[in-house]
Formats: structure tokens, sequence, C-alpha cells
């Protein structure tokens, strides 16, 4: 089965993300694929490269990332929603003349023909927030 994941959630401030992270790899484990995983609201903060939480703590942000490297999964930030939380890439920060940026080289920002387009390419969608 092919899987489309949305996340609405910050990852520190919600259960979305953690959620739908050990979604996601259940699926993997079970030979299912994963055509993406979308960001939007809140659940772009996912994105940020800046996260720091407590050692003793999850690195949601990073498993993200190691998750995607591990099986090359498309992890989308929705760009609007991204940019109006202050997740930017080096693209968008220049646009806005900001003097840094902190998208995770692991994302990618787009809009939300992304998401449509992985709701046409997937057997399900499968939603983790508000």
């Amino acid at each position: 089965m092919i899987f489309s994941i949305v996340i609405t959630g910050a990852p520190y401030s919600s259960q979305a993300s953690a959620s739908a992270l050990q979604f996601s790899r259940s699926a993997l484990k079970l030979g299912h694929s994963i055509h993406r995983v979308f960001f939007y609201a809140d659940g772009v903060h996912s994105g940020s490269a800046l996260a720091a939480p407590p050692q003793d703590e999850t690195n949601i942000p990073a498993q993200w990332a190691e998750l995607s490297r591990e099986h090359e999964l498309d992890l989308v930030v929705c760009i609007a929603a991204a940019v109006r939380r202050g997740v930017l890439d080096e693209n968008e920060a220049r646009r806005y003349e900001k003097k840094g940026h902190n998208l995770s080289p692991d994302f990618n920002l787009s809009g939300l023909g992304q998401l449509v387009e992985a709701g046409i390419l997937s057997d399900r969608v499968v939603t983790f927030g508000a």
C-alpha cells in the first residue's frame, strides 16, 4: 500500500509528529511505501534545523531527517505555513530579506499542490494533528 502522511501539529506541543514518525516506521517495516510526508500548519516546525531539545528527549526533526535519508522519503513543508511561522529555506530568506534560514536540508518547501498530488498517487492519506 502507498501512504502519504500529513502532519499539522508542532513536534513539541503536540503528539502529531511523533505519532506520524512511529506510524511511518511501522508502515515501512511492514513493506508499505510512503509517497510523501507533508507538513502543514504548526507541523512545519518539524522541518526546522534549529530544534535543540534536551539530550534526554527525542529530537523529532532529526529523526524525520534520518528516516528520510534511510528510505528516500519526500519531506515537504508547506511554503505558506512555513514562511508565516518563520521556517525558511535559503531562497525564501533572501526573498524576504531575512538574515538567516533554518529549514533542514532534508526537507523541501513547496505548495499545497504537492498535497493534492500525494492524495492522487497514494492509496491512503493519513493525517496526524488537530
